[in-house]
């Protein structure tokens, strides 16, 4: 047999197939619609569908599968009060139509097809699925992980089950028979920069029996990570604690009021604002200083605003995740020294993702979830000497001194998290990941220009592990987004910061695909070229 692939059905031939094949299965043989002369038989939820098909080389639809979740479902309207027999669930979708060419039925193609509508559906939100099984199928779907429920609906010549799957169902039995690993669905080629792609070993880790926070087993396990996060980037000391990166700046810009009177804070992107915006929130005295975003700062220009406002603290970003760009940290340690200011610096995007030295700065942020490849959820503090004494109470939480006289555990503590992150740390070989991330980071933005996309990040200040990409405002950065994921890829675009530019994102954090980063350019050329044809047609 040739070779296929699955993909979200987005043509007019694609659709006219999936009428064909539908009206070849339920009407020609499940009896369960009318015969007419055109041999096509358009589904009445039809606008509403969202079609998983299976295609060859030359485009011929091979199977198809209708995923759907606004109500009422078809099976709405074959059985009375439907939510009476459905499991508690955060959202619902109906599967629907699955249908397979007789030449590909003992291929593994429905189970390809089965694997990608479910990932869809997670995705999408969808905790639970429902379906009317062709009683034909019951073994196939019993063994899926669907479970039965109500009476059989339909006529006497085409029966069918009512059957829902929930989503831990299909992870621990569903996932088995599509020859996924148990507990586990099979992902698209994911290139965001949170959450990312981890390790089975990281997922095991996070999978362990809890263990309380005041164990001694715990205070070890805490011990050791601290320990490997402060060997990975030269800082003195660390504090681990329950948030997202966010949480981290906060303490760090709390901390900060123990530096000094003034200082200044950097921004060229949004993440650089963001510290404008949390250095105003915590009442901190000083002087932002901005760069059109995707442009660099110059030390010259960074130590003569510290020497202009006598400025005793620098805060800014060492990779602006927004842009791509990756501000120098030897520059600012120099910018900084120079003028006797201590320097703080937000790493949550680096941290993992290339050679981060912190000796010398005083004060660091990360985050679990990015280049380290574990799950989100620890906010980091790194630090290169003792902190800084504060002449004012701060909120408990955001207590640097309180997090490190009670070894970063003062407070009820993950120990799935943490376990997750201290596997990330061991097992990880960074030295040989840095080397990766640089050479794919830079073949990818040649790659990208040379087909006419624009890196927002100038080659000489690019960020290896981000690839921020703008495109011309004919095009909806979101359509393209959408295009690639119907493909079966992931990547940034629905952030509000994104969205405004009509800027998309690639980025290698976690362990990614390097086949499909290889065929990432064609696929957003193709992306963008039907994107484009497609609002041609509109117009």
């Amino acid at each position: 047999m040739t070779a296929y692939r699955i993909k979200v059905a987005d043509t007019p031939a694609e659709h006219e197939q999936i009428h064909a094949l539908n009206y070849a299965t339920f009407v020609e043989e499940i009896p369960q619609h009318a015969r007419n002369a055109q041999r096509r038989l358009v589904d009445r939820f039809d606008a509403e569908n969202e079609y998983v098909v299976s295609v060859d080389a030359a485009g011929a639809v091979l199977g198809m599968l209708a995923l759907r979740a606004r109500r009422p479902f078809s099976l709405d309207q074959k059985l009375a009060r439907l939510d009476d027999h459905l499991p508690p669930h955060r959202s619902v979708c109906e599967l629907r139509l699955l249908a397979v060419r007789p030449d590909w039925r003992r291929s593994r193609m429905l189970r390809d097809l089965l694997a990608f509508a479910a990932q869809r559906a997670i995705v999408e939100g969808h905790d639970l699925a429902v379906i009317s099984g062709t009683t034909r199928q019951l073994d196939l779907y019993g063994r899926l992980g669907f479970a039965p429920f109500g009476p059989l609906v339909g006529t006497a010549e085409a029966m069918f089950q009512p059957m829902y799957l929930t989503l831990e169902s299909f992870l621990q039995r569903g996932g088995k028979s599509l020859g996924l690993p148990t507990g586990t669905a099979r992902t698209s080629a994911c290139f965001l920069p949170g959450p990312v792609s981890r390790s089975p070993a990281v997922t095991e880790a996070f999978a362990a029996a809890s263990m309380s926070h005041r164990s001694a087993e715990f205070a070890a396990l805490m011990d050791r990570t601290r320990a490997r996060i402060s060997q990975l980037t030269g800082a003195a000391d660390a504090v681990l604690l329950v948030g997202s990166g966010t949480l981290a700046n906060d303490v760090v810009a709390h901390s900060m009021r123990g530096l000094g009177q003034r200082g200044v804070v950097l921004a060229n992107g949004e993440f650089g604002e963001r510290l404008i915006d949390q250095a105003r929130r915590t009442g901190l005295r000083f002087e932002p200083l901005r760069k059109p975003w995707g442009e660099s700062f110059t030390e010259d220009e960074i130590a003569g605003v510290l020497r202009r406002e006598r400025a005793a603290w620098l805060w800014g970003v060492h990779c602006e995740t927004s842009t791509g760009v990756m501000n120098d940290l030897g520059l600012l340690k120099r910018a900084a020294s120079s003028t006797g200011c201590e320097l703080c610096v937000d790493c949550i995007s680096s941290i993992g993702c290339v050679p981060v030295d912190l000796s010398g700065v005083r004060l660091a942020s990360g985050a679990s979830g990015k280049g380290l490849a574990a799950y989100a959820g620890v906010a980091m503090v790194l630090l290169g000497g003792p902190a800084p004494r504060l002449s004012a109470p701060v909120p408990r939480y955001l207590d640097l001194e309180y997090w490190l006289h009670h070894r970063s555990m003062p407070f009820t503590h993950s120990s799935n998290l943490l376990s997750a992150l201290a596997m990330a740390l061991e097992t990880g070989n960074f030295a040989a990941r840095y080397a990766q991330i640089e050479r794919d980071g830079r073949w990818l933005r040649q790659a990208l220009r040379a087909r006419g996309l624009g890196v927002v990040a100038p080659e000489a200040a690019a960020c290896p592990a981000v690839a921020t990409i703008a495109l011309p405002r004919a095009l909806s950065s979101l359509a393209v987004a959408a295009a690639l994921e119907n493909q079966g890829t992931r990547l940034s675009a629905r952030s509000g910061y994104l969205v405004e530019r009509n800027w998309i994102q690639v980025a290698l954090m976690g362990p990614y695909d390097r086949g499909a980063l290889r065929e990432l350019p064609d696929a957003l050329a193709r992306a963008i070229a039907s994107c484009g044809a497609t609002k041609d047609q509109a117009a």
